[in-house]
């Protein structure tokens, strides 16, 4: 059983690094954030498309700088030349540059894709690997895509997924400070969320996020949800916390 620690007050002792105090107050508001998100958004889920850990480890790391969607059009035909990890590595970067031209930063991006399959394959078998210092590891990989992939491949949550939608929200919504790093933004999450929550949870802001908490020309009067926590709550002003 994990044991509770002054600088790990919630017992996440394969967590290596120590998370922010948060009071009871934030973390019962932050639950009824959860409730209300999980209620708007009970279909979230990860929108790239992929059958295996190595298409989801793939299709995340071309997600660098473009769009979902973009990524969508491009993996199909990607995933039908290369379908294992193997044929990845045994290809060159220029052979595998052809099917991700569409997504800027190919070349880059290909020579990632192939590097990091190499890497699966002489270092773990042809298995991505399930933890985060060995996803790290991987060329083209940093917390964000490690995250995605232990919590979506493989249920495994040891951190959280901050995006650009996700990082906006939490600032949004008070549960983060303005000038927050994205580092310190993922530190808070987990510290104010219930661990099991991590993933879902990621999916929900994102979708907040795209659908109705927009980067410009948001209105939190025709959202709920806004209207109750954000903290710059437009057009009626300051947020109401509940």
């Amino acid at each position: 059983m994990s044991v509770a620690t002054p600088s790990n007050p919630r017992g996440l002792r394969d967590i290596p690094f120590e998370l922010p105090e948060v009071s009871e107050v934030e973390k019962r508001r932050a639950r009824r954030i959860l409730k209300r998100l999980r209620e708007k958004h009970p279909d979230a889920h990860c929108e790239l498309n992929y059958s295996s850990p190595h298409e989801l480890l793939a299709a995340t790391i071309l997600s660098a700088q473009t769009t979902d969607v973009n990524v969508n059009r491009a993996t199909p035909a990607l995933f039908a030349r290369f379908r294992t990890p193997e044929a990845f590595a045994e290809a060159s970067p220029e052979e595998i540059e052809p099917y991700v031209r569409s997504l800027g930063f190919f070349r880059n991006k290909a020579r990632a894709l192939h590097e990091a399959m190499r890497s699966i394959v002489e270092e773990h078998g042809g298995e991505v690997p399930r933890t985060m210092e060995e996803l790290l590891a991987l060329r083209g990989v940093a917390r964000k895509t490690a995250n995605v992939v232990l919590g979506n491949a493989f249920g495994i949550n040891v951190g959280f997924v901050v995006d650009t939608h996700v990082e906006r929200l939490s600032k949004r919504l008070d549960l983060a400070p303005e000038d927050a790093t994205v580092t310190q933004v993922e530190r808070r999450l987990m510290a104010l969320f219930p661990r099991d929550s991590w993933t879902d949870l990621s999916h929900m802001l994102i979708w907040h996020g795209r659908r109705s908490c927009k980067a410009r020309g948001w209105s939190c009067e025709a959202d709920d949800l806004c209207r109750a926590y954000c903290v710059n709550a437009r057009p009626a002003g300051r947020g109401v916390f509940r």
